[in-house]
């Protein structure tokens, strides 16, 4: 097990910011790969960020392009999601999400399945 808690959902204006933030516990390799996704009630569960072990490879789906970075401290074990300009439609509960392993294919990153350990998840609501 690898205990992954996240910290600072709320509430927010459109257009407004929020950092959410997830901290590991656990052997280091458990956190090679960190990423982030969320879900609304009725949906599956997508993608958001990623982000590699070293820090140098990011990933980010298209609707958040732009608006959100993902960042790490891999000596604390802490992965950052900043969210600027938040829009409604960003609602969602937002998930920390650790793979174990690094990845070699691009598509590895999107994939629920490819994440072995998930936090318990922090609300995230922008109201317009």
């Amino acid at each position: 097990q690898v205990p992954l808690v996240e910290s600072g959902g709320g509430l927010v204006q459109a257009g407004g910011s929020l950092r959410l933030s997830c901290a590991a516990s656990g052997r280091t390799y458990s956190t090679y790969t960190m990423a982030w996704f969320r879900q609304i009630p009725g949906k599956e569960r997508e993608f958001v960020a990623g982000i590699s072990w070293t820090g140098s490879t990011t990933y980010y789906a298209d609707s958040v392009k732009g608006r959100f970075t993902i960042s790490r401290d891999s000596a604390k074990n802490m992965v950052d999601l900043q969210m600027n300009s938040l829009k409604p439609e960003d609602t969602a509960v937002y998930y920390c999400a650790s793979a174990g392993r690094p990845f070699t294919y691009g598509s590895e990153w999107y994939g629920v399945a490819s994440y072995a350990y998930w936090g318990q998840g922090t609300q995230v609501t922008v109201s317009s």
